[in-house]
């Protein structure tokens, strides 16, 4: 199993210093990947069901700070966990994928989900109801890119180049809408963080059984939470059910003050937690 990190692009810790050096603990490590958030902003007042930091509205572009990320790491993969399709357009999401992956050497992961903050669709003249049917026509175009250059774009003749190198995808959600979209379209799950081991077996079993050729995809599983590294049995124990669930890469997600501190979160993650789940 896979191990990563959470890097905040939004908040006091989302300035180019801050980020070139928590990037740089992650790339000097032998931790498998970091990942990055995505909101358009908040409004001042919305019904937070989710718990959404206030800080959260001030965040940085995950595709803008990816490309970042590609100029100044040398090894470390990275990703959006997620990134919300609907709130750009399929050909400039392409194009800023394309450039990310061109710059990084191939080392860019592609988490996505359809979003579901009423208010930014609102501020983008989205209509939220399209979220899904809009999600599914960019994963389509995004296979497409890969595989040739010349499209019919809203009735024009188009050429898309440099071809897209398609990172790998990774849906995000419920398993009764994420799993079916991830094997048409994607090579992997991320489920929301409240899933348990359990969940994720039976989910799993469900939707994407082996059983069944015709619906079969061996689809990879990204999985962030929180680890209770404050107590380390609890956390290698905690990773050890994940990955034996099937789990294939286990993000750590967590706040932080200091370049120092993540830095040392890096580390233990990186030598006792890996240690643990071999």
């Amino acid at each position: 199993m896979k191990l990563g990190m959470n890097i905040r692009n939004w908040g006091p810790t989302a300035t180019p210093e801050f980020l070139s050096k928590c990037a740089s603990s992650a790339d000097r490590s032998t931790l498998d990947s970091i990942w990055l958030n995505d909101h358009l902003g908040l409004p001042e007042k919305f019904d937070n069901v989710y718990g959404i930091p206030s800080d959260m509205g001030d965040i940085l572009d995950p595709l803008g700070v990816s490309n970042f990320l590609a100029g100044i790491t040398q090894r470390i993969r990275f990703g959006t966990g997620v990134l919300v399709i609907p709130y750009r357009p399929a050909l400039v999401t392409c194009k800023l994928v394309t450039s990310i992956q061109v710059l990084s050497g191939g080392r860019f992961l592609l988490g996505v989900g359809p979003g579901y903050l009423a208010e930014e669709f609102t501020a983008l003249g989205v209509p939220k109801s399209k979220r899904g049917e809009i999600t599914d026509a960019t994963l389509k175009f995004l296979r497409e890119a890969s595989d040739k250059t010349a499209h019919t774009l809203n009735g024009q003749e188009f050429l898309v180049k440099p071809k897209l190198l398609l990172p790998p995808i990774y849906i995000g959600g419920k398993a009764e809408i994420a799993i079916p979209r991830a094997i048409k379209y994607g090579d992997g799950w991320q489920p929301a963080a409240g899933e348990t081991p359990s969940a994720l077996k039976a989910a799993m079993k469900k939707w994407n059984n082996p059983d069944d050729r015709t619906n079969f995809k061996k689809l990879d599983i990204v999985m962030m939470k929180t680890l209770p590294l404050n107590e380390r049995n609890a956390a290698s124990d905690m990773l050890s059910e994940y990955k034996e669930a099937g789990v294939t890469e286990f993000v750590h997600t967590q706040g932080y003050e200091s370049t120092n501190q993540y830095d040392e979160v890096v580390q233990l993650i990186d030598t006792e937690m890996r240690t643990s789940i071999r």
